[in-house]
């Protein structure tokens, strides 16, 4: 034990958790994490309830109850996802007691077929607050352009965001820009601005994927010079913009008014490369008030042989952008890439979605209950 999850707290980085299923909350494992392993909050995915719903028996009664009232799969969905990241949101609740509301958070994902439909996606992130009932929710609202608008209104009606699929610094400003708009509605609307919580997700090792495909291709000794330097480079420059957006006039009037901070969360820290070390996208990115959500194997990676040294993001800026402007002289479009990120990260989160309605669909038939 290295205590590397400890030190990574001290430094002021929440250690979420990537994963959730049912097995994880009646087994007693997320509380054990919460307990043993620093971690204060979860992130799902399309994916991650796909992987959980196909796999094991631990919906079946459920799926059971749900088939005999003849459902619909959407809505079977609904209920059992919600049902998990209600019980996640009891477990966390004394850690979201004990940091005012900051940590102890479980995120859950608006349909993402709606990701550029902005008033669909607003009645979604109503419903999943309804349906969830609990404080410490977080609605997952994905950063394209109808999904910005979206960001301001249901910030503006006093519901908590977790922004994903952020790739860009020009799509991160707007945003900070949305949240702050969101903010500045509740503030007219007269609510408490300082229980409305957001963090935006910001991904880190896709941009690795991508770009290092792209100097694999090129095979030149200069451009391999470059692999593995973007996704780390990327998110240190979005830190640099939350700094100044976060000490603006504009912002400290909203502060004074009781908001938070929106904070920077790394996400998509599973290091994909084998040539890299595995703990990469955590020790590289250590900052304070930001968020990493792991998964399970890279938190364990990092309790086993982390290294944390401190801040490892502040004062690293103009290293950031010479790695990125490196890249650009190398032929390798930065707005190119991220737009391929931005439209990848939908459309793979549309298919995980699709195969939970399959998955779900099968499950709903095989537990029906004979006619008679």
């Amino acid at each position: 034990m290295t205590d590397a999850l400890k030190r990574l707290s001290d430094e002021g980085v929440a250690i979420w958790l990537d994963d959730l299923s049912r097995k994880r909350i009646t087994s007693g494992n997320l509380a054990e994490l919460i307990d043993q392993q620093h971690v204060v909050g979860v992130t799902t995915n399309p994916t991650i309830f796909q992987k959980a719903i196909s796999q094991g028996d631990g919906y079946d009664q459920q799926v059971s109850d749900l088939a005999a009232r003849k459902v619909t799969v959407e809505e079977a969905i609904r209920m059992i996802t919600t049902a998990d990241v209600r019980d996640a949101a009891d477990i966390l609740r004394p850690v979201f007691d004990a940091t005012d509301g900051q940590d102890g958070r479980v995120s859950i994902e608006v349909d993402p077929r709606l990701a550029h439909n902005t008033k669909a996606t607003v009645a979604e992130a109503k419903q999943l607050a309804w349906l969830v009932d609990r404080p410490n929710t977080l609605i997952k609202i994905p950063a394209t352009q109808g999904g910005l608008p979206a960001i301001t209104e249901v910030i503006g009606l006093g519901i908590s965001v977790n922004v994903t699929l952020i790739f860009s610094l020009e799509r991160y400003r707007a945003v900070m820009d949305a949240y702050l708009s969101g903010l500045e509605k509740a503030k007219e609307r007269g609510l408490d601005l300082s229980k409305i919580h957001s963090v935006a997700s910001f991904f880190v090792s896709r941009v690795d994927t991508e770009i290092d495909r792209r100097i694999d291709e090129m095979g030149t000794d200069e451009a391999k010079a470059l692999r593995g330097k973007a996704g780390v480079a990327n998110a240190r420059l979005a830190y640099q913009a939350y700094e100044e957006v976060f000490s603006s006039d504009r912002w400290n009037v909203l502060e004074n008014a009781g908001a938070n901070k929106q904070r920077p969360l790394w996400a998509s820290t599973g290091v994909k490369d084998p040539a890299y070390k595995d703990t990469m996208y955590v020790e590289e990115l250590v900052a304070p008030n930001t968020v990493n959500t792991m998964p399970e194997a890279t938190l364990e990676a990092t309790d086993d042989h982390g290294e944390i040294r401190g801040d490892a993001v502040t004062g690293t800026y103009a290293e950031a952008r010479a790695d990125l402007d490196a890249l650009e002289k190398i032929g390798i479009s930065y707005d190119e890439v991220v737009q391929v990120l931005e439209d990848e990260g939908v459309e793979k989160f549309e298919t995980s979605w699709n195969d939970l309605l399959k998955s779900t669909q099968a499950e709903l038939e095989r537990l029906a209950p004979s006619e008679g």
